[in-house]
């Protein structure tokens, strides 16, 4: 069984694991550092993406990159975090892609509006509804619609989810 792990980074972004037994979605892993701003929990993300497949593991990552109007430590630590999400799949042995938000948001007929990705992932994935209901679910529901394309792209033999 070959699994596809969708990564929408970031914070408050999310990792949806899909297979063909189904998807398997989390926040991204964070914790409080010593000034109580939260960072992206290493040990946790590490722990998370240990290959769930002896077959093909293949990580997408939406590929993000900085925006004018962005404060220098916030765009710092968004790249730290990037840089550590990079290292966790190819450190894991991941076959690793990268799709801009643009591609996968076309390929579903998606705006920039999330609440939209929300509800696209919703009808996608009912069994997993439960995870996009709030607002700050956007990121879950983004990391499994990239999952889903990936899957789409890249493994014709496991199930559209449609």
């Amino acid at each position: 069984m070959s699994i596809v792990v969708g990564i929408d980074p970031g914070l408050t972004g999310g990792i949806a694991f899909l297979g063909s037994s189904g998807i398997d979605i989390h926040d991204m892993p964070v914790a409080p550092n010593a000034k109580g701003k939260l960072e992206l929990d290493l040990f946790g993300l590490g722990s998370l993406l240990v290959p769930r497949s002896t077959n093909r593991n293949i990580a997408i990552l939406e590929q993000v990159h900085a925006m004018p109007g962005q404060g220098v430590s916030s765009v710092f630590r968004f790249g730290q975090g990037y840089g550590a999400l990079q290292m966790a799949v190819i450190g894991h042995g991941y076959e690793v892609h990268y799709v801009p938000p643009a591609t996968w948001k076309k390929y579903f007929g998606l705006s920039k509006d999330k609440g939209v990705s929300r509800g696209m992932a919703s009808r996608r994935f009912p069994q997993a509804a439960h995870h996009f209901t709030r607002v700050k679910d956007d990121g879950r529901a983004e990391a499994a619609l990239i999952a889903l394309y990936a899957t789409d792209k890249f493994l014709s033999g496991l199930p559209t989810h449609t």
